[in-house]
Parts: structure tokens; sequence; C-alpha cells
């Protein structure tokens, strides 16, 4: 299958829901493709284009043990005729993440954390290059200048009359996306998974110009990236219970938890006309689940 037809949905589906007594909508880009699926599918659109213009055979990128991007990148690269490597953070492990991406044919290397740090050196690269047969790279996450084409291009599947759309802030990729893509009268809101205020300025460097009309929320990171607390975990099972919709613990369930949060604070109005961004990322639930011992919903 081409680069092109693989990266080209037809139709992302809307579901409208109403819980704790707010009426909104859910861009399900988690049922764009299973594995594949969600903001990863759009961060890694232009890449994977850029790669095959100029002439690529491998594509090479980073992640922890269980990363939604090593995985997304793998079923990527499977589907559209390219090998893939997977440089994964720390010892090695066997998990239903990894598993997964091995499925579809990714080679994964594991190397120290100290290593990992150097991933955006240009020694590192180098190295990296010469090692495995000059691939495309890849940055951890997919966020770089062509991931951004990409994701602005999510406004293709969001009608005008949505004035606040909300998703959640990792490495700020999708979001800035959104931002660039907006039209005058739409608000964005993030929340972002990570802690500190700095993720502020991350943001504000990568949509550049296009500071207006868009707030960042940093209050609903439960500790930090994939931390959690039992609080979290509820609200997810009970959102999943009233409607249907399955959310992660690392990305989609603190968006939503902020989402409601900032409703309840009436920082949000019920007569907006709201638009949550499902960016996908349920295949690493299984993990969760096997890890932790719950049972939350994975699709």
């Amino acid at each position: 299958m081409s680069v092109q037809k693989f990266f080209s949905p037809e139709d992302v589906p809307i579901q409208r829901v109403q819980f704790a007594g707010l009426i909104f909508d859910i861009l399900r880009l988690d049922k764009i493709h299973q594995g594949a699926s969600g903001n990863k599918f759009f961060k890694l659109k232009y890449n994977f284009i850029e790669a095959e213009k100029n002439g690529y055979k491998k594509i090479l990128t980073f992640g922890g043990a269980f990363s939604n991007h090593i995985v997304a990148t793998a079923i990527s690269a499977k589907s559209s005729g390219f090998k893939s490597i997977g440089i994964i953070r720390g010892e090695k492990v066997n998990n239903p993440s990894l598993k997964l991406a091995q499925k579809y044919g990714m080679e994964l290397h594991f190397i120290d954390r100290e290593d990992y740090r150097k991933k955006e050196t240009d020694d590192f690269l180098d190295e990296l290059k010469r090692k495995y047969d000059n691939p495309f790279i890849i940055p951890e996450g997919g966020t770089n200048d062509l991931a951004l084409n990409g994701t602005a291009e999510i406004h293709n599947f969001i009608p005008e009359h949505y004035n606040l759309i909300t998703a959640c802030f990792g490495t700020g990729g999708t979001l800035a996306g959104l931002i660039e893509g907006k039209s005058d009268h739409q608000k964005v809101l993030g929340v972002s998974v990570l802690k500190g205020d700095w993720v502020k300025d991350e943001l504000k460097n990568l949509v550049g110009k296009n500071n207006d009309n868009w707030n960042l929320t940093t209050n609903y990171h439960f500790g930090g990236y994939a931390k959690w607390k039992h609080e979290l975990i509820d609200f997810i099972t009970e959102f999943y219970e009233k409607t249907g919709v399955p959310l992660d613990p690392v990305y989609t369930g603190k968006m939503m938890y902020g989402l409601m949060m900032e409703w309840k604070k009436d920082n949000i109005s019920s007569d907006d006309h709201i638009l949550a961004i499902h960016s996908g990322g349920l295949q690493g639930i299984a993990g969760f689940n096997e890890r932790f011992g719950f049972n939350l919903a994975e699709r």
C-alpha cells in the first residue's frame, strides 16, 4: 500500500456524549486504524511521505517500553512498505506494546537511559545512521515540523460550528497543529499530561506567532507523565460505563478529566460547542492492566 493511500482516512466519526451534566462531542481519532490510530496517525503522515519521496527504505524512531508512537510507527511502516527500527529506552522488557510492534516487523534495540538522553545530538544520530544503514529518523513522540503539517489536517474533520476544541499535551505536536489550523472563532484548550509550567513555553515555541485564543492547563497531570491516582482510574471507568468511550490513563483520561474539571469550575460554558479530540493511545491499556491489575476497557 502506498504511503498516501494508507494515510488518507475517508472519515472520522464524531460521537455525542453526556457526562456529569455536560453534553459535548468527541472526535474519535482512535477509530482511524487499530494501533496506528489517533494523533500518531497524523504526526507520521508527512514524515512517511518525506521518507518515500527521498527514497528511504527504513524508518527509525525512539520511545519508551509502552510507547504508542513506537507501535504506530511499526504498523505504519509495515502497511506502507518500510522496514522499521525502534530505539527503546531502558532495560530489555517484553510487554503487549512491544510484542505488537514486533508483530509488525519492528526491529527493537534497547539502550540505557544515559545514552537515550543523547537521542537529539548530531553525533548520536550520525552513529545511528551508520549503524542501521541510513534510516529516515523520526524523533521521540513524532513531533517535528512535518508532524505539525499533519496534525493541522485534523481540522479537515472538525466542522466549523465548534468554538472550543480540547486535546491533551504530550510532546505538543497535536496541540500545536490544532492551534495552527483553527479558525479565528475557535479556542483550543490543552490539558498537559506532564508536570510543570515549562510546557507552556514549549507550546509557544511550537506555534510561533499563532499565540492567540488558546490555553494550556497544567493542573491535571496526576503527578506527571504516566503517573496516575485511583481518582483518575475511577473517572476513566465511570466515563466508559456512561458513554461507551474508552480512555487511557496516560493521555485521554487526563484530558477528559481536565475538561470536566474546567467545566465544573465555570471556566467552560455549557453553551460552548465543545469538541474533545480522542487522540487514541488505547493499545497501551493492555500493558497498563497487566502491570497494575486493572481491567480498563481497551477499545
